[in-house]
């Protein structure tokens, strides 16, 4: 039995992943954490998923969380991730990271991290958005630099990053299906008289509106014909059920920094 703590349980991922958990089997939810300032604190998590009392209240005290679990999830935000990664670092425990808009010094904690505990980072945990990534690319490198390339992506109006992570990852496909640098070729909205499009450029554009939970679309166009790759998240379980299946795999595994990929095979 995987023991597995959510750090931001009181967010709208951690409670999906606490309803989603009661289906999952090999797995128990011994923690569940969010900020001191979380008026949801004392809470049972159960009650605050709409599943029930289950006799885990939400807490402050991640440092012992991480000694009850055998795994973390963390759906928090950014700042909280260095946090989360060197106190399980110190009681050698893995992290499944979902969390997203992590800025470079962020990301290099979970790079060091990585090389002493065993880590899933994926901007995206659904498991058809994965399988996404692996059909762009694909796409990208049969179709090439004759084809423009536009990446769209929309979510709710509290999403504090934009773009998106997973649009950032779809990028960074297109461009490794084509052997470009998404830096060198990526444009971010446009506005303006900016001229005709250059060959090879990726254009990423985001949405922000109502309660979106998580749409994506590359399309790829050439004179005469579009191919378009879409996903629609209709539901946080989607998700969910990625970030879970995700910490099962890891369980046991070496220190390393995996992603979504790894734990569907798909690389």
């Amino acid at each position: 039995m995987i023991k597995v703590a959510i750090v931001g349980a009181a967010g709208r991922m951690g409670q999906a992943l606490v309803r989603c958990s009661k289906v999952v089997t090999g797995m128990q939810v011994v923690a569940a954490v969010d900020t001191a300032a979380c008026p949801l604190c004392g809470k049972d998590s159960g009650l605050i998923a709409g599943i029930g009392e289950n006799g885990i209240k939400i807490t402050h005290d991640l440092a012992a969380a991480v000694k009850d679990a055998d795994i973390l999830i963390d759906f928090s935000f950014h700042e909280n991730v260095p946090v989360t990664v060197a106190l399980a670092t110190r009681h050698k425990k893995g992290v499944v990271i979902g969390t997203t808009g992590l800025n470079p010094e962020e990301r290099a904690a979970v790079d060091e991290a990585a090389r002493v505990i065993p880590i899933v980072w994926a901007p995206n945990m659904s498991v058809g958005v994965n399988l996404l990534f692996a059909l762009v690319e694909q796409a990208a490198r049969a179709l090439g630099l004759d084809y423009d390339v536009e990446i769209t992506e929309a979510h709710h109006k509290f999403k504090r990053d934009a773009p998106s992570g997973t649009a950032l990852r779809l990028g960074e496909k297109v461009a490794q299906g084509r052997n470009q640098n998404l830096r060198d070729v990526a444009v971010f909205g446009r506005e303006g008289l900016g001229g005709e499009r250059p060959r090879g450029e990726i254009g990423i554009h985001a949405i922000r509106a109502a309660d979106i939970v998580g749409e994506h679309t590359v399309l790829f166009a050439t004179e005469g014909e579009r191919v378009e790759l879409t996903h629609r998240a209709t539901s946080r379980d989607a998700l969910a059920k990625g970030a879970l299946q995700a910490s099962l795999w890891l369980a046991g595994k070496k220190p390393g920094l995996y992603d979504m990929q790894n734990v569907l095979g798909l690389s």
